[in-house]
């Protein structure tokens, strides 16, 4: 049996890493024919060697590397792990030379999903969403037709402050945004799960991936992340994907689709947990306190740049946060400036329309972190 050609982009991130561990644990069925990490030589090097593979540093070679190393390994899936908005470019570069795209990066979809979509779809390639919650509702609408679904449950951890009274919010600091109560993820994106920004792009990402209305669209906080996410059909049914909180799942699925294939991972059991007695709980979100997801929805609702503006101002806001130049609260506080500041309904006719949109809120963003 011929294995699956994968390239991973950003080998070196958390979504890299895991779709490595998988390429070293069921080598029968991949072959890792390319890698590229942005800045971390030293690893890229060592992966490079451990597959046999050739390898592109993002921050020497750019994004022409990852074009040449498409053209040069013909991989049947890229899997792009490249975290924010520095994934898009690449995702486009994939689906331009028509290969699929298992896709980590919210913001490729964010910020231009119509134009990659239309790109996918002239040059016959599938995007397959490897986020845990799109990933589950990408197979429950598989399963149970999409024609039969009336809502979209996305589920949400809450972060490490779901239980934080508002009034202390204030007061947090980088460390305690970082302490995720459930998940190992990178800097930036651990934050948005804090403010619920995450939740907020993950929001715009499914109405656009599976043509949802944004009223059809729900945020239900579930801090066991155990379920991943749910579907309701027309006759009030409500169905979920439940598995551990490890991203190589969605990772597998993606790398497998349309095919579900035995894994290296342990399967899912309810009752596996010490004591064997495992609770799973439902809560609504706390929108007035994480303001970041009320915002999205609003995004998702009117369109246009809306959603580009919403992601480049919080990729600013949180980086300044990082840099402990603004508190947490401020970062809802800034995004909310730049976009209730400016009328963003102009469609989206192509790229450089994107570009010129993240631009724009970027630059307003430093303005009002600087104020």
């Amino acid at each position: 049996m011929d294995r699956k050609r994968i390239l991973v982009l950003g080998c070196t991130g958390s979504i890299g890493s895991s779709t490595v561990d998988i390429l070293r644990n069921q080598d029968d069925r991949f072959l890792c024919c390319g890698l590229t990490a942005n800045s971390n030589a030293e690893k890229l090097s060592a992966l490079g060697s451990e597959f046999g593979c050739p390898v592109s540093l993002t921050s020497e070679e750019g994004t022409d590397g990852i074009k040449r190393l498409i053209e040069k390994t013909n991989p049947d899936i890229v899997v792009n792990g490249i975290a924010g908005s520095a994934g898009l470019v690449p995702s486009l570069i994939a689906v331009e030379h028509g290969v699929d795209l298992a896709l980590a990066n919210k913001e490729t979809v964010v910020m231009a999903g119509p134009l990659v979509f239309a790109m996918a779809k002239k040059n016959n390639c599938r995007i397959l969403p490897v986020d845990s919650e799109h990933s589950a509702i990408f197979t429950l609408i598989h399963q149970a037709g999409k024609e039969n679904i009336d809502r979209v449950i996305i589920t949400a951890s809450g972060g490490p402050f779901r239980n934080l009274p508002s009034e202390k919010l204030r007061e947090v600091t980088v460390d305690d945004a970082l302490k995720h109560p459930t998940w190992n993820m990178g800097v930036k994106i651990t934050v948005d799960s804090a403010t619920l920004g995450n939740k907020g792009l993950e929001v715009i990402e499914a109405c656009r991936l599976f043509d949802a209305d944004p009223s059809n669209v729900q945020v239900v906080v579930h801090p066991q992340s155990v379920i991943h996410s749910l579907v309701r059909t027309k006759d009030g049914i409500v169905y979920g994907q439940f598995s551990e909180p490890d991203m190589k799942h969605p990772i597998l699925q993606a790398l497998d689709w349309p095919e579900v294939k035995k894994s290296y991972m342990k399967p899912f059991d309810l009752t596996d947990v010490d004591g064997g007695v495992r609770t799973l709980t439902f809560e609504k979100p706390r929108t007035d306190d994480f303001p970041m997801l009320p915002l999205a929805f609003s995004c998702a609702e009117k369109d246009g740049c809306y959603p580009i503006v919403y992601n480049a101002a919080n990729e600013i806001a949180v980086q300044a946060f990082i840099d402990r130049k603004i508190s947490f609260p401020a970062i809802a506080d800034c995004v909310s400036k730049v976009i209730n500041g400016n009328d963003w309904s102009a469609s989206v006719r192509n790229v450089q329309d994107v570009f010129d949109a993240d631009a724009e809120a970027r630059r307003l963003a430093e303005e009002i972190v600087k104020k």
